[in-house]
């Protein structure tokens, strides 16, 4: 059984872990509102560019960029989005889980010919599948520390070429979707090829066919020059889901954490005063029964 300065011991160092929980989550729901702000603004870029594409390739009829190529999947690339630290649930467990069911179900056999390549954005995603047996391409730790666009335009921009290069014939983001702090979705997000944009009402179509509209230089040159764009904003939207929602989901772990160490805490005060009051009552029974000792004798 536990002393009392076992459980006074045991006491100090819960208060002390309390502290640490309740300081990570002020931190964390700090930080989460300036990456709430950051994928708020980016998500409107995102899809006016989808919307603007999609208006022009209606237009145009179709386009011939070899970015929409369709073509049987010889070799692929999952990009895999997670954290660099842990303390945040099972936020990075979601998506290691849900790639290596994907790999599993669909690729396991480009996997086995060596045609299936990792890209690891986040030292928890490096850290997992570079101890088994995976083709570890691009490992990208420290990066949600300073996150940064360029970051995203390189990494596109590598698996724009190798895509158009044939080295790979389909391009996958797995990453988790911000929904809200306590809800994070895992997302299968492809990138390459571009999927064809949702066409518009015939009606809006017939509208937009009756303006005439002015294009600098020309139609074709727009949509090429916008499809690069739409990529890394794909991309880079998929970074900055992924940070907010890794915040949201440690804000949450750190809460529930807080409050599990506040129970323990009462817990551990009512054994602790438990024990002290039968101690008390030991001592009393010891000293009465040495006092009628002394009496009888």
């Amino acid at each position: 059984m536990a002393t009392l300065r076992d459980i006074k011991s045991r006491i100090k160092g819960v208060t002390n872990t309390q502290q640490i929980t309740k300081a990570m989550k002020m931190v964390s729901a700090a930080r989460l509102r300036r990456a709430q702000e950051n994928i708020i603004n980016a998500r409107p870029y995102s899809r006016k560019i989808a919307e603007v594409l999609s208006n022009l390739i209606a237009i145009e009829k179709g386009s011939a960029n070899p970015l929409f190529e369709e073509r049987e999947v010889e070799s692929i690339a999952i990009v895999v989005v997670t954290s660099d630290r842990g303390l945040c649930g099972s936020f990075n467990m979601n998506v290691i889980r849900s790639v290596e069911e994907l790999i599993n179900e669909k690729y396991d056999h480009l996997k086995s010919n060596g045609k299936l390549s990792l890209y690891c954005v986040g030292k928890k995603g490096v850290d997992h599948f570079k101890k088994r047996d995976y083709k570890l391409t691009g490992s990208y730790p420290g990066i949600f520390s300073d996150l940064n666009f360029e970051f995203a335009s390189t990494l596109t921009t590598e698996l724009k070429q190798k895509f158009l290069n044939r080295e790979y014939d389909k391009v996958i983001v797995v990453y988790n979707e911000f929904k809200s702090v306590i809800q994070q979705v895992t997302i299968h997000k492809q990138i390459l090829p571009i999927s064809r944009f949702e066409s518009e009402s015939n009606e809006h179509l017939e509208q937009l066919k009756t303006v005439d509209f002015i294009f600098e230089p020309d139609k074709k040159s727009i949509i090429d020059s916008l499809l690069p764009r739409h990529l890394k904003a794909q991309v880079w939207t998929s970074l900055l889901d992924s940070y907010a929602a890794e915040l949201g989901a440690r804000m949450t772990a750190m809460d529930m954490a807080t409050e599990n160490a506040k129970e323990m805490i009462r817990t551990l005060n009512i054994l602790y005063n438990k024990e002290r009051q039968a101690a008390i009552t030991t001592e009393i029974s010891e000293i009465v029964s040495g006092a009628n000792a002394l009496k009888d004798a």
